[in-house]
C-alpha cells in the first residue's frame, strides 16, 4: 500500500497557466464511500484505476493500477455521473510539484492546486498564485463534485 499525503488550494489569476504543460483528463466513480473511493481515470493516452481509503486527517491509503485504455473507456460508462472534466499542469515551484486543475462540465470555473507531500508536517513554499487552503473543505473533493458541482454552489 502506498500513501497519499494532500493539500488542496484554491488558485488565483492565470500566471500559473504559463508555468506547465496541461493534459486533459476525464474520470469517473465506481464507488465514492468514505471508506473506499474507486476511481477511473484517462489522461491522455494512459489509464489508471485508483483505489483510495478514508482519509485520517490528511493521509490515505492509495492504490493505483495501469489499465488499457479501452477497460477505461467501458468502465467510465459505469460510473456515476457526471464525469470529471479537467485539465491538469503540473508545475514545479521550488523543488516541488504542483498539480493545477482546471475543471469543466458541471464544474467550470473551479480552479484548485494541490501537493503530495512526504509526511502531514512537511514544509513548502507557495507560489505567489496559491490562494486560500481547502484541504479540509470535503466540497472539493472531486468525488463530491459529482452530486454537489461548484456550478451549484
Amino acid at each position: 500500500m502506498s500513501v497519499e499525503i494532500e493539500r488542496k488550494f484554491l488558485v488565483r489569476g492565470n500566471l500559473w497557466k504559463t508555468l506547465g504543460k496541461s493534459v486533459a483528463i476525464r474520470q469517473g466513480y465506481l464507488s465514492t464511500h468514505p471508506d473506499r473511493v474507486v476511481r477511473v481515470r484517462i489522461e491522455d493516452d494512459a489509464a489508471r484505476l485508483t483505489i483510495k481509503g478514508r482519509m485520517h486527517g490528511i493521509t490515505r491509503g492509495e492504490w493505483e493500477y495501469a489499465i488499457p485504455v479501452a477497460e477505461a473507456d467501458q468502465l467510465l460508462k459505469l460510473c456515476e455521473r457526471p464525469l470529471i472534466e479537467k485539465t491538469r499542469t503540473r508545475i514545479v515551484h521550488e523543488g516541488m510539484v504542483w498539480e493545477v486543475d482546471e475543471f469543466f462540465g458541471d464544474n467550470f470555473g473551479l480552479v484548485v492546486a494541490e501537493i503530495e507531500l512526504e509526511s502531514e508536517g512537511q514544509v513548502f513554499a507557495k507560489p505567489d498564485w496559491i490562494a486560500e487552503e481547502v484541504t479540509d473543505d470535503a466540497r472539493y473533493f472531486n468525488a463530491n463534485l459529482l452530486r454537489h458541482p461548484y456550478t451549484a454552489w
